[in-house]
């Protein structure tokens, strides 16, 4: 992974839900913060999605891109984006690790834009995405999500 950026947090949920939530790429726009769309692509002999398109608010402008997931339920869901014109490289994860009757979730987050966007600036875009993904996915979880 390029240099990124990631955050942690300890939900009162199981591993189990919280991947649930995580999984469900097509729900992203009902409380993924800045997720403004997404198309499920392709789905994998199991259900889970493989390829899926997202177009993403990031505040200066609306990037479109396709991610590749891997699952590996319940311990984690990584992705990483095909090139795109709006992305050189994008990496992420969702880490869920059973703590004391909660789960200590990771999230971590590389991106590197194909437009002029200062590194001081990605790091702070990064940082938020990563702060209210995070806060989301408690959120939609406590929600019955």
């Amino acid at each position: 992974m390029t240099e990124g950026t990631f955050s942690r947090l300890e939900i009162d949920s199981s591993p189990e839900s919280l991947y649930d939530v995580a999984a469900d790429v097509a729900s992203y726009p009902e409380w993924a913060s800045g997720v403004k769309e997404v198309e499920i692509l392709k789905n994998d002999a199991d259900g889970r999605v493989d390829r899926a398109r997202l177009v993403l608010d990031v505040g200066i402008k609306e990037i479109e891109y396709v991610l590749q997931y891997t699952h590996d339920r319940p311990n984690a869901l990584s992705w990483v984006a095909e090139q795109g014109e709006d992305l050189k490289s994008l990496e992420g994860s969702y880490q869920f690790t059973p703590k004391d009757g909660a789960t200590e979730v990771v999230y971590t987050l590389a991106v590197e834009p194909n437009f002029t966007f200062p590194g001081f600036l990605r790091r702070q875009a990064e940082k938020q995405i990563v702060t209210t993904a995070l806060r989301g996915l408690r959120k939609r979880v406590a929600e019955g999500g």
